[in-house]
């Protein structure tokens, strides 16, 4: 779990301690409701094993409806509600929840500016994932932390994960993140043809992935991350360890645990990212994941080193990089 005081120093240097202005007179009091439609459309692809898994993991696109809920939470603006593309009949987890933190002027005023969608990571608490997406706030974006299954709002009352729940959650989490553009797309004051995607540790495992299924979002941020998901479970340590464990106690062993993260595999569809707009950022003494799975997916999606960015940290203490990645993402999502 992320060391609470490096990550207060990291609220710190990039500028969020203070509550963000959720009050202003244009954050919603009521439950507004709007109309979307998937735009996900996978490009052709001359891998076999590609076209299975694009084909496992998408869905039928479809029109849906975008709630934008008021939160109890002042530093949110609001709560962004969606229905799963992958359900699992868990009705308060297939209801998607995303909390927004919208761009504002010096007025406080919400504005026009483009939107990069944030995927937390493994921690309950979503600390790092509220981190960025306060952080990009900062930037003038409008930021949205897309809770995964399981997490936050659609976590039942009592409910406890174990392994039984892992399949259906990876591959829901993925569609999740893709419908997600989409729904940010039709929300008030989003520059539509600018809405990037972010992810940190787990949630870079699951934006990897979920990239390389089309280009829906104009350009990518990994952060300590990677690809060869099977083989760093069976050797990981600390969060890796434990899931191994939990899946274990699940039936998922050998053959059948290599055959569970196949399904999501970042490698599988990592040739399909685009090496001009994807940008990864890795910990040297990663202990967490290994510098050998991130130089795995950056050599698989073909980036140059200046897109592959090498922190001489680990996977918590990176965290102090927060103001150098921070700005860095933020200008490439403005184009600066």
């Amino acid at each position: 779990m992320l060391n609470r005081t490096l990550l207060a120093v990291a609220l710190v240097c990039v500028g969020v301690t203070k509550p963000v202005d959720a009050g202003a007179e244009d954050s919603p009091k009521a439950t507004q409701t709007f109309h979307a439609r998937d735009t996900i459309a996978p490009q052709p692809d001359d891998s076999p094993d590609a076209r299975a898994c694009i084909d496992h993991l998408i869905w039928k696109p479809g029109d849906f409806k975008v709630t934008i809920e008021p939160a109890s939470d002042s530093e949110i603006d609001g709560y962004i509600r969606f229905p799963s593309p992958k359900p699992n009949g868990v009705a308060q987890n297939d209801l998607v929840a995303m909390e927004w933190y919208a761009a504002r002027d010096e007025q406080g005023r919400m504005i026009d500016a483009p939107a990069v969608v944030v995927v937390h990571e493994s921690g309950s608490g979503m600390d790092v994932g509220r981190l960025f997406a306060k952080a990009f706030h900062a930037k003038n974006l409008h930021a949205f932390m897309i809770q995964l299954p399981f997490y936050g709002l659609r976590r039942p009352t009592g409910f406890r994960p174990d392994g039984r729940h892992v399949e259906a959650t990876m591959i829901q989490g993925i569609a999740d993140v893709r419908r997600a553009r989409d729904a940010v797309a039709v929300i008030p004051h989003i520059i539509r043809t600018n809405i990037a995607l972010q992810g940190t540790s787990l949630g870079g495992f699951v934006a990897s992935t979920t990239a390389g299924l089309d280009h829906g979002y104009q350009s990518v941020h990994i952060m300590v991350a990677g690809g060869d998901l099977h083989s760093l479970v069976v050797n990981g340590q600390r969060e890796a360890g434990k899931l191994r464990e939990m899946l274990a106690t699940a039936g998922y062993t050998g053959d059948k645990l290599r055959d569970l993260f196949n399904q999501v595999e970042p490698l599988r569809l990592a040739h399909r990212l685009d090496p001009a707009t994807t940008w990864m950022y890795s910990a040297t003494r990663d202990q967490v994941v290994p510098p050998i799975h991130a130089f795995k997916l950056a050599q698989a999606a073909r980036l140059a080193d200046d897109h592959h960015i090498q922190l001489l940290a680990d996977h918590y203490t990176g965290i102090i990089y927060m103001p150098i990645v921070v700005d860095a993402m933020s200008k490439k999502i403005l184009g600066q």
